[in-house]
């Protein structure tokens, strides 16, 4: 295991990769204003990131990770102001809009089909060039 300092406090903590970027007790700070957020926006459809930010007191960026994450996602028709990571096209959760993860999911299909392996025709077996055998019975 790796030792880290918390970003958030300066304490000590066991690092286990990307899912325990903090220490335990900020990590339950960080979940109690993932689930402020979470029922704000819930009771507030029309509401955009930056009246969450305000109303919730939780930074943009927080919040955008979230929505990055799909943690979050936002009523249909609110300005969320993501982008879709490939085209820039408005989204409402993730990283990338519905157009590009089909023309994404495609390209690895073909990519995938490409790859498969192709059987090696097999070679033709003459009669004369096949294995006799001599019973005790045949002289």
């Amino acid at each position: 295991m790796e030792v880290r300092s918390c970003p958030g406090c300066g304490k000590l903590f066991n690092y286990l990769g990307s899912t325990t970027p903090a220490c335990p007790s900020c990590m339950a700070a960080r979940e109690e204003k993932f689930q402020i957020c979470k029922d704000f926006i819930h009771n507030n459809p029309g509401a955009n990131i930056s009246k969450v930010a305000e109303e919730t007191e939780v930074s943009v960026k927080l919040i955008k990770q979230w929505v990055r994450e799909e943690r979050l996602t936002f009523a249909e028709g609110s300005a969320v102001g993501i982008e879709c990571e490939r085209c820039g096209a408005n989204i409402l959760t993730g990283r990338f809009c519905n157009m590009c993860k089909g023309n994404m999911t495609q390209s690895l299909n073909n990519v995938a089909k490409s790859m498969r392996p192709v059987e090696a025709p097999k070679p033709e077996v003459k009669d004369s060039a096949k294995m006799r055998f001599l019973n005790g019975n045949d002289k």
